[in-house]
């Protein structure tokens, strides 16, 4: 993360007496956790800056509804958006279209399609997700090496939704991770789309207990899904200490499933860390500032170990 760098940004709009700004934001959803830790982080940044206002909308998951709310920003004559995507295949098209009407952009955490080609004015402010995945899979792998069973775990996947670059990168970066180390040996018995929800999860777990094969390792890419996970396997009488559970984000809810024993592994996503740069990003770019066009905040491993530093952080 460029800290340092949003830093003095910060700085520098608290210590301007700038005009007011009124920045559109158009959010995922507002049902999906993760997404309300983003909205709660942007909400506190702004009221830190004197001036900065923001226009907070719910596109429901819908990429119609976001384009229609992105177009309402326009017609409003918004300072800056930010926005995290229903779609991130549909980020060409939101960026051309805030181009042409000369206002700045800010995608937030869900990493655009054309992230490597924004135009100026526009930024990315996220976490790199491959991290996430090799810091779950590394961890994972160490667990079933203690087991004895890193040459032949059979390992199951919980993707986001497909439509999210993050569950593409996540769930390869777990595979990757896992065939070039020490578990390489692991069968990935079965990979399913669980969008986000716990469940969804829950149902795919079932399923897949149902059938009847042994379940060693669950990876799913956040923590939602991976607690649909775990009460599936406890409706169905498993014993959490046979099965490892990996999930993404460190919630609160992920804490306390990893404090009763549940959850063996999850990795922190800075919610208010992304979404302060994020308003910094904006306000910084309807002031006519230069910024850097991605700011990387980074991911960490939680473990039982460190569990309690993470305890208030998301």
């Amino acid at each position: 993360m460029k800290s340092m760098y949003m830093a003095a940004v910060l700085a520098a709009l608290m210590g301007t007496a700038a005009s007011a700004e009124t920045i559109g934001v158009s959010m995922q959803s507002f049902d999906n956790n993760f997404q309300t830790l983003l909205r709660q982080g942007l909400d506190a940044r702004a009221s830190q800056i004197s001036g900065v206002n923001l226009q907070i909308e719910d596109a429901q998951t819908d990429i119609s509804k976001q384009r229609s709310q992105l177009d309402n920003f326009i017609a409003s004559g918004v300072d800056a958006i930010i926005m995290t995507l229903a779609d991130t295949s549909a980020a060409p098209g939101i960026s051309e279209a805030a181009q042409k009407a000369g206002i700045p952009l800010v995608y937030l955490n869900l990493q655009p399609d054309n992230v490597d080609t924004l135009p100026e004015k526009q930024a990315y402010v996220g976490s790199k997700e491959t991290d996430s995945g090799k810091l779950g899979a590394e961890a994972a792998c160490e667990l079933l090496k203690a087991k004895g069973k890193a040459s032949d775990a059979q390992v199951y996947i919980l993707m986001g939704d497909l439509a999210h670059q993050a569950s593409r990168d996540r769930t390869s970066s777990v595979k990757e991770t896992l065939a070039a180390g020490d578990c390489k040996g692991v069968t990935i018995a079965d990979e399913q789309s669980a969008a986000w929800t716990r469940t969804n999860a829950m149902d795919l777990t079932t399923n897949w207990i149902t059938a009847g094969r042994p379940i060693d390792v669950v990876f799913a890419n956040n923590d939602e899904m991976a607690i649909g996970a775990i009460q599936a396997l406890k409706a169905a009488g498993v014993s959490m200490d046979d099965v490892i559970i990996v999930g993404i984000d460190a919630t609160q809810d992920a804490l306390a499933a990893m404090a009763a024993g549940d959850l063996d592994v999850t990795v922190f996503q800075n919610a208010k860390g992304q979404s302060a740069s994020a308003v910094d990003a904006a306000a910084a770019l309807a002031q006519g500032k230069s910024i850097e066009k991605a700011v990387w905040v980074p991911f960490e491993l939680v473990t039982p170990k460190n569990m309690a530093e993470y305890a208030h952080q998301n």
